[in-house]
C-alpha cells in the first residue's frame, strides 16, 4: 500500500443484511435495521457495551475495552461456503452486518467504514473463529481457517469494529472504506 499521510478512500460496497441477538448464542436473527450506538455497539445485542461482553474475555478481565462491538462478515465468504456445501445464511455466524463488495479481510487496522449517511465504524481486528463454529456445522471451522506459505494462521471469519458515530443501518446502505494514515497495521485477532 502507498505511504501517504492523509486518509485515502478505498472502493466500497453495500450492506446485505443486519442481525442482532439479545442473548449470548451463536447465530443472530436478521432484522430490518439495527441501531448502532457510539462507543457501545448494536443496541439490544448481547455484545453491546464499552467493556468486553464476550463471555470468555469477561472471565479473563471484565475491564478490557470492547474492541468487538460490531462483527462484519462478507457475503462473498457465505457464497464460498455455500459452494462447499455449507448452509450459512446472513447472521448465522454471529455477524451483525453482512457486507458485499468490500474485501474486509484486506483492510488495515484503523480503517474507517462509513455506512449510509451517518454511521462510522473503526475496524479493530479479526474475529478469531473457535470450536463453536464446528458445533454449528461440522467442518466449517476448517473452511474459516487456513495457513499461509510461512505456516501463519489466516482467519477468514470476518472483522470486528467499534462504533465512532452511531445511527441506523439496514440492508442496501452503502459502505465506504477510508484507510488510516500509513504505515498500515495488519489485522490481528481481537
Amino acid at each position: 500500500m502507498q505511504a501517504e499521510s492523509a486518509m485515502q478512500p478505498k472502493p466500497g460496497g453495500a450492506v446485505v443484511a443486519v442481525s442482532a441477538s439479545a442473548h449470548h448464542q451463536f447465530s443472530k436473527a436478521v432484522c430490518g435495521q439495527i441501531e448502532l450506538i457510539a462507543g457501545l455497539g448494536v443496541r439490544g445485542d448481547a455484545h453491546c457495551g464499552a467493556t468486553v461482553q464476550h463471555r470468555s474475555r469477561v472471565k479473563a478481565d471484565p475491564t478490557q475495552p470492547n474492541l468487538r462491538q460490531v462483527h462484519l462478515l462478507a457475503a462473498e465468504m457465505l457464497a464460498l461456503l455455500a459452494d462447499r456445501n455449507f448452509d450459512v445464511a446472513p447472521g448465522a455466524l454471529g455477524e451483525n452486518i453482512t457486507t458485499h463488495g468490500i474485501d474486509l479481510l484486506a483492510l488495515p487496522t484503523g480503517t474507517r467504514l462509513q455506512l449510509g449517511e451517518h454511521v462510522v465504524l473503526e475496524v479493530t481486528g479479526l474475529r478469531n473463529p473457535c470450536v463453536q463454529i464446528d458445533r454449528f456445522q461440522a467442518g466449517l471451522l476448517r473452511e474459516l481457517l487456513a495457513r499461509d506459505v510461512n505456516g501463519e494462521l489466516i482467519r477468514k471469519a470476518g472483522v470486528m469494529a467499534v462504533v465512532h458515530c452511531g445511527g441506523w443501518v439496514s440492508a442496501g446502505d452503502a459502505i465506504e472504506a477510508v484507510l488510516p494514515a500509513a504505515p498500515y497495521g495488519a489485522l490481528r485477532p481481537v
